[in-house]
């Protein structure tokens, strides 16, 4: 199974950068799509990506151009979870979920607090409901994939400059301790488990040339459950996907055996 996670900064906006042919050639069996800011009924490009062999699920937030999720599957889900049932989160379409036979895939886009106090309180309660959250559905889905836009750094590797950036949110300590123990709740950071070399990214800020000079910070994650550990085959990052502020995440699991 391979799943790609991509941030997409506006699913139209990537749609004119030529996003379906690019999705054409990746060959992704399941597609999580974070910031997708729109919905479905403004998509004149959905028979194009039904054309591709994808079934595709959309919960797109009640404001119109902001926050929202999907997920494009070639697999025919068993079930497919809207929200997790905390109308603040709901209301911003942060969270969908496809169960398959193999396992679970959900794509989340967590919020940012880089706009100030209010949103920032926000972001940290929504990382103490989703730990809940997630403990639960770890009980129900032992074989979890949890992808998409985490809005964290965890570590100083993952960010080009930890210490000028040490009072920014996606970096405060308190959001890395909670990374730390949701991992270490059961989870496995699928790129780190493969890759520990640095300067490894997966958004950066159209400010300074930023991305070409890879001054980017790496906030986008596929987090597998424990039990998936042995079926992890590669994990990529893909920086030359110029569809967003953000890049795509391929993650590919060998569950033959399953």
């Amino acid at each position: 199974m391979k799943i790609i996670t991509y941030n997409v900064n506006g699913i139209r906006a990537a749609i004119r950068k030529d996003w379906i042919n690019w999705l054409k050639t990746i060959h992704a069996d399941v597609v999580c799509l974070q910031e997708i800011k729109a919905s479905p009924d403004q998509l004149l490009d959905l028979l194009q990506i039904e054309a591709l062999g994808y079934e595709h699920y959309w919960f797109p937030a009640e404001k119109k151009g902001y926050s929202g999720t999907a997920i494009l599957t070639k697999l025919t889900p068993k079930h497919v979870e809207y929200g997790c049932g905390i109308e603040a989160y709901d209301k911003e379409g942060r969270i969908i979920r496809a169960d398959f036979d193999a396992c679970s895939v959900m794509s989340a886009y967590f919020p940012s607090g880089s706009s100030g106090d209010i949103r920032q309180d926000f972001k940290y309660q929504f990382l103490r409901d989703f730990q809940q959250y997630s403990d639960k559905l770890l009980t129900e889905f032992p074989r979890l994939i949890i992808s998409g836009d985490y809005n964290i750094c965890h570590r100083a590797i993952d960010i080009h400059n930890p210490k000028s950036n040490a009072n920014s949110s996606g970096f405060l300590p308190e959001e890395r301790a909670w990374m730390e123990g949701f991992i270490n709740s059961g989870y496995i950071d699928t790129f780190r488990h493969l890759h520990p070399e640095p300067h490894q990214y997966t958004w950066w800020s159209y400010r300074a040339n930023a991305r070409a000079k890879n001054l980017g910070w790496r906030i986008d994650y596929h987090l597998a459950s424990r039990p998936l550990e042995p079926h992890i085959k590669q994990a990529t990052i893909l920086p030359d996907a110029l569809h967003s502020d953000h890049c795509p995440v391929l993650l590919e699991l060998d569950l033959t055996d399953t």
